[in-house]
């Protein structure tokens, strides 16, 4: 871009338009690659500090007791610890911290806030956008039908304001950008792969791991049958998700169960499962009231520690090796995922429960 190179025209961007500041920025006055990687990690760190103000205060707005604010915060503040170095070394959690935004100012009220924020998440990593009908439909069930229309608009326009001036100029990247995310086959550390690499071991299966989309996956007949499949899963675990929240209370309670439920779907059934996906979970999952929540933490945490026990360091033992204890370290953390979502979609059924809820934290 310094030398006056068109993002999606001039080359090629693999996420979304919202995403560049945070590329650009550390990169300002053309830096060493170590200068770089100072500016980005900090900057990293400060949004990872934002997502926890943004997480305090909805919890506050929650009427939180006290041991569920404090071990939220905590949770929250080590779970970067769990997960390892991938937290710094991607980007995700600006996103993240812009979706934390998001539910924070939904649950505390600033509802047009909130969308504008949800907007802003998801031009930076499209996966926010499966918070989009929940939002839109929390107000519309709370403020009327106007107000959601007024808030769905005002979302709509904060993506249209990040992808237009790349659309007008390079319509090809950008759908290329978008293309290739949606096309990319089965990877290796998704449920799918984890299934096939244990079935490898116990029975012998063969595979075959192909690196493309900036991932390593497995190709073949089988990988692309657990593809297909997995999205069409996938996508019917968002909708029921979505059904079922708006068949029930519009509580800012289950506003954050159903969120939670929706962003966990998208993550354990999706074709491609990469370490930092997780990152998108730390700041909806300590919203979760109750036992419920704890539960719900323990899971995630499991997940995260389980992640770093081949990622970083023995990634390659897995991608190339097939390595035995990788292979069922995924598997097994793709499966605890399964029962996280399992877990909160059984929740988000309980409508009585989430009513006793919201007297109690006297919401309104």
């Amino acid at each position: 871009m310094a030398d006056g190179k068109v993002p999606y025209r001039d080359f090629a961007v693999e996420y979304p338009p919202g995403a560049l500041p945070v590329f650009v920025i550390p990169a300002l006055g053309d830096p060493s690659p170590e200068t770089f990687r100072v500016r980005f990690e900090t900057m990293m760190a400060f949004f990872g500090q934002a997502m926890i103000v943004c997480l305090a205060v909805a919890l506050v707005a929650l009427g939180a007791s006290r041991a569920w604010l404090i071990g939220a915060l905590c949770f929250a503040a080590l779970a970067p610890v769990a997960i390892g170095p991938v937290v710094l070394s991607r980007f995700d959690l600006w996103p993240a911290a812009l979706t934390a935004a998001a539910l924070c100012a939904l649950v505390t009220g600033r509802l047009r806030l909130g969308h504008v924020a949800l907007g802003a998440a998801i031009a930076a990593k499209l996966y926010p956008a499966v918070l989009a009908p929940l939002a839109v439909i929390y107000v519309w069930r709370r403020e009327g039908r106007r107000e959601g229309l007024v808030c769905a608009g005002l979302m709509l326009g904060a993506v249209v304001l990040a992808f237009a001036p790349f659309v007008v100029l390079a319509p090809g990247g950008v759908w290329d950008s978008l293309w290739n995310q949606a096309s990319r086959p089965l990877q290796i550390e998704s449920l799918g792969a984890g299934f096939l690499l244990v079935a490898h071991h116990v029975f012998g299966s063969g595979v075959t791991v192909e690196s493309s989309h900036g991932s390593q996956n497995l190709a073949g007949t089988g990988p692309d049958v657990f593809a297909v499949g997995q999205s069409v899963l996938q996508a019917a675990a968002l909708l029921a998700t979505w059904i079922l929240f708006a068949r029930g209370p519009a509580t800012p309670s289950r506003l954050l169960l159903g969120s939670a439920a929706a962003l966990v779907a998208f993550v354990s059934l999706g074709k491609v499962l990469s370490p930092q996906f997780l990152i998108w979970l730390i700041p909806v999952i300590p919203l979760v009231a109750g036992r419920r929540g704890l539960t719900a933490a323990t899971l995630l945490a499991a997940a995260l520690v389980l992640t770093q026990l081949w990622f970083p360091y023995r990634y390659w033992d897995l991608a190339l090796h097939f390595g035995t204890l990788e292979s069922w370290l995924v598997l097994v953390r793709d499966l605890v995922l399964v029962a996280l979502l399992v877990l909160l979609v059984s929740w988000l059924l309980d409508r009585d429960t989430e009513r006793l809820a919201a007297r109690r934290f006297s919401l309104p």
